[in-house]
């Protein structure tokens, strides 16, 4: 399959900028990080409200992780594994957490894998020492990368991953989209 080349503005143009308030981060499907090596930070779909008006695709913008003050405990996925949820513990302040970092999303269907569900999977531009799963993520969508594609091997999807991330991290280094920082890093 063929990745089309969609042109990015020099700055966020409607719908663009949406903003999403402190959205919980819960466990997908558990493959981001062990079959593709791009950890995700999953978020309910009914938290971004406007879902059901975007096309399917990889979006970018900025985020900033949240950290909650509650217990640690293990929630279970479809799939019957466990998952230790944290809500950032463990994370560092300012480095972390608390700061504004760049993002792509995929919004969909994910077809490669087949899923039954639509899902919001957030990717932060960043090295973590350890998972986040239950604290809360603030972030805004800039633009669409490029629509949801249905590979033949995960070779390819993980190719691709690799270029969305680097059109997302070229984008947020413009001017254009740089002072959409603020936007995230003023939710409390």
């Amino acid at each position: 399959m063929t990745r089309p080349v969609i042109p990015i503005p020099k700055t966020p143009s409607p719908p663009f900028p949406l903003l999403v308030k402190r959205a919980p981060i819960i466990a997908g499907f558990g493959r981001g990080s062990s079959a593709i090596g791009c950890p995700t930070a999953n978020i309910p779909i009914e938290a971004l409200s406007e879902a059901d008006k975007l096309d399917t695709g990889v979006y970018f913008g900025w985020c900033k992780i949240h950290p909650v003050d509650t217990q640690k405990d293990v929630h279970q996925r479809q799939d019957g594994t466990q998952v230790e949820f944290k809500y950032g513990d463990g994370l560092r302040k300012e480095v972390d957490i608390n700061t504004v970092l760049p993002m792509v999303m995929s919004l969909g269907w994910n077809p490669f894998f087949k899923n039954k569900e639509k899902a919001a999977e957030i990717h932060v531009i960043h090295k973590f020492p350890e998972t986040f799963y239950g604290a809360e993520l603030t972030f805004n969508i800039l633009g669409y990368i490029r629509p949801e594609l249905d590979y033949t091997s995960v070779e390819s999807l993980i190719k691709d991953i690799g270029i969305d991330i680097e059109v997302a991290k070229d984008s947020l280094a413009t001017e254009g989209y740089q002072s959409y920082k603020e936007q995230v890093h003023n939710v409390k």
